[in-house]
């Protein structure tokens, strides 16, 4: 290791000790009285929680409004210069204003306190100033004052700015747990990415149907199995007893194994080859969940089975549920 590299990794170390510091101090010596009016305002805002901030400051009120409207709380982030040449109308009866500065004297924000003070909309200050310009406006103050910054200048906002992210972080889930705010509330604002496959996906819209499923009776020969299989072009066949239910499965790589055995395996039935009682999926389940039983199914800790028969609530195989399709939804 150079000296420079040293150097280096010692000084980004130094900067997450002090900013977890600050962090966990906050915590510490938390507001509890901030809380307790903080949440109760933003839960019950019968309009929308206006978040207004600029510079670094900004950047995590963005994200805290961000935050706020993913979670189940009406929010928007209300630019304070752009507020001053028209947005302000942006604000109304009812709404909540959260207004992030640290120094609390930030000139655009203290230019339109005014304005929203004749809007009568309360005013949540996240300042490190509390007696401020902004902290004395503020129906509420949380005071997220740090001893110093990481910047080895102690000028760059840094230290201050992930208190600020901390807690208002810390401010919209306690805001969601008030609201009872579900996974599937979650999934209804995130359909889009990863996330919200991972939220909204179900096993019946991803698994295999109709002629891409092979299903035989549990009396049929394994050399007609063979065919089911190459004609749906599937890894497996899924067997089923009299009523129709659910009996077993039989791969491809079963019928190449059983066939070392002798070709005449083929003229016996599938019954004596397959697994009997098979891992089955639910069709009703996330896909996600669906994905996991992939891995209860298997023997080995970690792996999971190719593939997977689906049934419906009576044990009827409806589909089959292939890994692979999984991957391509982006799942695994």
């Amino acid at each position: 290791m150079t000296e420079d590299s040293k150097k280096w990794i010692d000084e980004t170390r130094r900067v997450l000790n002090e900013e977890a510091d600050a962090v966990r101090s906050v915590s510490e010596n938390l507001d509890e009285n901030a809380i307790k009016q903080i949440v109760p305002m933003l839960l019950n805002c019968s309009g929308k929680v206006v978040v207004t901030g600029i510079g670094k400051s900004g950047a995590i009120g963005r994200k805290f409004a961000a935050t706020l409207a993913s979670t189940g709380t009406p929010s928007f982030y209300l630019h304070p210069a752009e507020a001053l040449h028209g947005d302000l109308g942006m604000i109304s009866g009812g709404d909540v204003v959260v207004a992030f500065s640290y120094s609390g004297e930030t000139d655009e924000i203290l230019a339109i306190l005014p304005s929203i003070m004749r809007f009568q909309a309360p005013i949540i200050a996240i300042t490190g100033k509390a007696n401020s310009t902004l902290g004395q406006a503020a129906k509420v103050v949380m005071n997220v004052s740090v001893e110093k910054e990481a910047c080895i200048f102690n000028l760059a906002p840094t230290t201050s700015t992930t208190v600020m992210l901390a807690i208002s972080d810390a401010i919209a889930i306690a805001v969601m747990g008030a609201r009872n705010f579900t996974s599937d509330n979650f999934a209804l604002r995130h359909p889009a990415g990863a996330l919200g496959r991972r939220l909204l996906l179900r096993v019946s819209d991803v698994m295999r149907t109709g002629e891409s499923v092979a299903i035989v009776d549990e009396s049929a020969l394994l050399r007609d199995t063979l065919f089911a299989i190459t004609k749906a072009h599937a890894g497996a066949a899924v067997v089923v007893d009299k009523n129709g239910k659910l009996s077993g499965i039989v791969t491809d790589g079963d019928v190449r194994r059983k066939l070392l055995e002798g070709v005449d395996c083929l003229e016996r039935p599938v019954f004596e080859t397959m697994h009997k009682n098979p891992g089955a999926v639910p069709c009703d389940i996330l896909a996600a969940k669906g994905l996991d039983l992939l891995g209860d199914f298997h023997p080995h800790p970690g792996a999971r089975v190719g593939e997977a028969p689906v049934v419906d609530s009576n044990g009827r195989p409806v589909g089959m549920l292939m890994l692979k399709d999984l991957v391509k939804a982006g799942l695994a």
